[in-house]
């Protein structure tokens, strides 16, 4: 569910990106690259519609260069795809040239959709000996692709505790006693190595980390032509009152030191989700959770509790982390976590449910109740509509991960405070209850910038 990458889009940015280079990968294995002559993208449904603002036609001319969204470095975007435009011509998969203008070869079909997914997009690639070859893709939320025609799951393994709802994972903890994030390192160590998995958990915290303490100490107007000023470094400076500090680890002596009021903490939730989701609308490095526009809210819970909720360090982040990632496994399996498909509840949604469980895991929940506070942080995000001004990740998404991030809080305090047996709504049917509004959404309201806000709030393409 965690993915290091580049902003502003997980499904629009991330993925298309991912997508590119596994089309490199596949025309240097099946067809070689010494003839290549062309190579054409065409983009379908949301990707056409919102793509310009999430930064599809920059993620795709880095992608086809063969560059690593995890380790690309992102102050040296603008100069990469201005050499791009200046030129017409693109290194494909760092190998060959090849004549490429982005105005004519990224070919936006605003009015085309393709029935399997929202997100699709299709590589058209000819050769000088007249051979072409096409293949499509599809962003199916979370950085996660799938080539048409693939089959979802194929080549599983057999995992010692098998879980694709609430109610299975809920068993395996009755059945062993083991929490819900020991019983996912159990299933983690199908793959690697214990050891593997915590450094690759702690490489995560870690970019989120540096994420939010870089958010915070950065100012200017994101970028895309909707003028909106970035807010968390001036209110970090604010919350601070002028207080010196040095490096990460003084900044958040300092965080400490102002106290446990109530307006206080809540501003530095705030904070921190803002923090990270401007650096997303910024084309930084960001974690998907579980994805780009969502970024914000799992670092933001994480960096609350420890500064103010008693458990600091890296064994509380991993704890939070294996737990959440759980939850989102779940949501995906069962529904969506692509907004595209189910809207904006598919994304603070699960990021908020996700991170209510993290948290009350982490302050001593029970298996029950971190499953509960789950359930009680996607019940009031269901039927959040996508519906970003201008196709940016900017209005309305970026509040929304403040938002989410104190939903979550309280929905793990509800949690701890409460009684599972008495709870009326479980996980299971809050997830399937997700998904049927997802399906009842109108079209316009799953990442089209076609409704609400972003039409009455209007931004042209041209300025995206």
């Amino acid at each position: 569910m965690f993915k290091v990458g580049v902003g502003p889009s997980s499904s629009h940015t991330l993925g298309p990106w991912r997508a590119s280079l596994r089309f490199c990968n596949h025309l240097s294995n099946t067809l070689g690259l010494s003839d290549l002559r062309s190579v054409r993208v065409l983009l379908y449904g949301s990707l056409a519609k919102t793509g310009r603002g999430h930064g599809t036609d920059i993620a795709l001319q880095l992608g086809l260069s063969g560059q690593n969204p995890e380790t690309f470095d992102v102050s040296s975007i603008q100069g990469f795809v201005d050499g791009i435009a200046r030129t017409r011509t693109l290194r494909l998969a760092d190998t060959v040239d090849i004549a490429f203008d982005p105005v004519e070869d990224i070919v936006f079909l605003y009015g085309e959709s393709l029935p399997y997914h929202p997100n699709a997009l299709t590589f058209l690639a000819a050769f000088g000996d007249g051979r072409q070859e096409a293949v499509t893709y599809y962003s199916v939320g979370g950085g996660f692709v799938q080539t048409e025609g693939e089959q979802p799951g194929a080549g599983h393994v057999q995992l010692p505790f098998p879980i694709d709802k609430a109610s299975d994972l809920l068993h395996w903890c009755m059945k062993t006693g083991l929490s819900v994030s020991e019983v996912v390192m159990e299933n983690e160590s199908v793959w690697r190595p214990e050891s593997e998995t915590r450094a690759g958990l702690l490489r995560i915290w870690g970019v989120m980390r540096d994420c939010i303490h870089r958010g915070c100490h950065s100012e200017g107007t994101l970028p895309g032509g909707l003028g909106v000023k970035r807010r968390a470094a001036e209110l970090n400076q604010s919350l601070l009152h002028g207080s010196a500090y040095n490096g990460y680890e003084g900044w958040k002596a300092a965080i400490r030191a102002g106290g446990a009021d109530f307006r206080y903490i809540l501003d530095w939730v705030s904070c921190f989700a803002l923090a990270v989701n401007e650096e997303n609308a910024s084309f930084g490095r960001v974690v998907t959770a579980p994805t780009n526009g969502a970024a914000g809210v799992i670092p933001a819970v994480i960096h609350y509790m420890q500064c103010f909720g008693g458990r600091d360090g890296d064994e509380a982040a991993l704890q939070f982390l294996l737990t959440a990632s759980e939850v989102g496994s779940i949501f995906k399996k069962g529904a969506t976590i692509s907004a595209a498909m189910g809207g904006c509840q598919a994304e603070i949604g699960v990021s908020s449910a996700m991170a209510a469980a993290g948290l009350c895991e982490c302050l001593g929940g029970t298996q029950r109740q971190v499953l509960m506070a789950a359930e009680i942080a996607m019940e009031h995000h269901l039927g959040m509509t996508c519906d970003p001004i201008g196709g940016l990740v900017q209005v309305p998404c970026i509040e929304r991960n403040a938002m989410g991030a104190v939903k979550a809080i309280t929905a793990a305090q509800l949690s701890l405070q409460g009684t599972p047996d008495y709870a009326k709504v479980s996980l299971d049917v809050v997830i399937r209850t997700m998904w049927d509004t997802a399906k009842d959404m109108s079209l316009k309201y799953k990442e089209t910038s076609d409704g609400g806000l972003a039409v009455h709030i209007p931004l042209s393409l041209s300025e995206c």
